[in-house]
């Protein structure tokens, strides 16, 4: 399907219209200005990509904005070229904010294809009987695009044998105006008018002439336009090759939209019938309870609608600017000639960077989730109890509440659970599983370490969590439903070691830590030795060995030592060594 169709055919037959301004934006340059609705005069090419005339351009009402707050607007990465307060116009034909040069609206870059259009419908204008520009006498035959004057069949010869004008080329008016032929007038360096712009500055990425080589570029790497034509055509195709799928993308996404309101309005439609045909039993008492039951699923609707409507704009808007961007980069690389390109590379390049970067939702944000649920108790009305309600049941993510310790505190190497319970917008459980449901855990010390928590629905509108945490300390728990963070995400994780860690000193015996004392008893029942005995003891039980005997400094052992494995009587001798 071409992407200049005005609308878009689905399955069932319906047609989507896409909206007028989608077209005007996207639409091709043209010969007339979208301002004055003339032939354009002096045609300069904004950063939008769009062309207007220059005196249309010097029209438009321009304001300042500082230039802290451009840099907040544009994000991180994008440079700002001069200090203090920036000119901004808003482009008239997609209403987007773009900057002037510092120079002023003179220093916009000039649209020479569009010039060169406009030459060619002038001439294919014309009446037959065209008089020659220099003899004003024969009929005009063949237009030089040097001179750009039309010549009759003598002035014609007579201009190819004078010296200064015998190489320029000359084309015959009737090819011009069948459309076989091709106006494309010299681009004059703006600095030496009489010299043309044959020259690319690499250094300056910039056109430059022959006079600017020597005096401005001596020492830059300069080259003919036909040696560099090719790196930064492809350079550009390259941009233009990743930016094209965003016009399909885009396409597909506005035709989903406009399906989605229909099917809103028709399920409202819907809707409104089960309404009134379920109140017409109890007309007498329930016609309050109608109208309130109607009034909200018009508000409802009116919510979808306005939702959905605000991101079709949005994405009509972003559409407009890349489709434009691709069709005026297609036009140029297909129609332009080199210094054509190069010339308007710079205005191309930064706009087709900037369309590449755009992010958006392929889904439309609202659906038809509208039910009537007429056994379910509503609100008394009139005083009588009533039933009837009207029921969305779409999962608010700021609704959604997470019960149980394990979301907070945690042990390493042990199943931990918490519960997450989706709700509605009203704040009531959801009643049935099936959501979206996603939740990572990661270690705060670093990144990667990541605990895989397993979601179990239990069908109901409530989910179990269960994680395993491998290490202790500061966890994060994020928690999303419908890809959106729940109330309070990302929560705060505590993971608590396995074993309690020791904070005290470690002790080599009984006899150590009691400072020396030989009274002390162990806690396995073991009494000191006296001075004169200098024997350790092991006295074993089911679950210790203690160690106990000779009295020396802690962290330290005495040379000599008699070792006994066992003793029945503390103090006694005994045992083998």
């Amino acid at each position: 399907m071409s992407g200049t169709e005005d609308k878009s055919q689905t399955a069932s037959g319906k047609t989507f219209p896409l909206s007028s301004n989608v077209e005007e934006a996207s639409g091709s340059c043209g010969t007339k200005c979208s301002v004055c609705n003339h032939l354009y005069r002096d045609p300069r090419i904004l950063p939008c990509l769009h062309t207007l005339c220059l005196e249309c351009v010097r029209g438009l009402k321009q304001f300042s904005i500082p230039r802290a707050q451009r840099e907040d607007d544009r994000g991180p990465g994008v440079s700002v070229d001069h200090c203090g307060p920036e000119a901004v116009i808003l482009c008239p034909v997609c209403d987007c904010e773009v900057d002037l040069p510092v120079a002023g609206v003179e220093a916009l870059t000039s649209n020479q294809l569009i010039l060169n259009e406009v030459l060619l419908e002038r001439i294919q204008r014309a009446d037959s009987g065209l008089v020659c520009d220099l003899c004003n006498d024969g009929d005009a035959e063949r237009r030089c695009d040097m001179c750009c004057v039309n010549l009759c069949d003598f002035c014609s010869k007579a201009h190819r044998r004078q010296r200064k004008t015998a190489s320029h080329v000359t084309v015959a008016l009737r090819d011009l105006k069948c459309g076989k032929g091709r106006i494309s007038k010299p681009v004059l360096c703006p600095f030496h008018p009489a010299e043309e712009l044959r020259l690319f500055c690499e250094t300056c990425d910039r056109l430059v002439c022959r006079d600017c080589c020597m005096v401005e570029h001596r020492d830059h790497r300069c080259d003919f336009i036909a040696n560099v034509i090719n790196k930064h055509g492809d350079f550009i195709r390259e941009l233009l090759k990743q930016t094209q799928p965003h016009v399909r993308q885009l396409q597909e996404t506005l035709r989903d939209i406009g399906r989605a309101k229909l099917q809103v309005r028709e399920r409202t439609k819907v809707i409104a019938e089960e309404i009134k045909t379920f109140t017409e039993y109890y007309i007498k008492a329930l016609e309050a309870h109608q109208g309130r039951l109607l009034k909200e699923l018009e508000e409802l609707k009116i919510h979808k609608e306005n939702s959905l409507h605000l991101q079709q704009i949005q994405l009509e808007q972003m559409f407009s600017d890349v489709k434009t961007g691709v069709d005026f980069t297609e036009h140029l690389l297909t129609s332009g000639s080199h210094v054509e390109i190069l010339l308007t590379k710079h205005v191309v390049v930064k706009r087709l960077k900037q369309l590449h970067q755009i992010s958006y939702s392929t889904r439309p944000g609202e659906d038809d989730a509208i039910r009537f649920e007429p056994q379910e108790r509503a609100a008394q009305c009139n005083g009588l109890e009533v039933f009837g309600v009207i029921v969305t049941k779409a999962v608010d993510p700021n609704k959604c509440v997470l019960q149980g310790e394990g979301l907070h505190v945690g042990r390493q190497d042990r199943l931990t659970a918490f519960t997450l319970v989706c709700n509605d917008q009203s704040g009531q459980q959801m009643g049935r599983g099936g959501e979206s449901v996603r939740v990572s855990i990661f270690n705060k010390s670093s990144k990667d370490r990541v605990v895989k928590p397993t979601v179990e629905d239990n069908h109901d509108g409530t989910y179990c969590i269960t994680y395993t945490p491998q290490e202790p300390g500061p966890h994060t728990v994020w928690v999303h439903v419908k890809g959106q963070h729940v109330e309070g995400s990302p929560f705060n994780l505590t993971v608590k070691s396995k074993f309690r860690k020791h904070t005290g000193a470690f002790h080599c015996c009984t006899f150590c830590s009691s400072g020396g004392q030989k009274d002390v008893r162990c806690g396995c029942g073991g009494t000191m030795l006296g001075e004169q005995n200098r024997r350790i003891y092991f006295v074993r039980n089911s679950t210790t060995t203690c160690i106990y005997g000779a009295p020396f400094k802690r962290g330290t052992v005495p040379e000599r030592l008699t070792v006994v494995e066992s003793d029945p009587e503390p103090g006694g001798e005994g045992g083998g060594r």
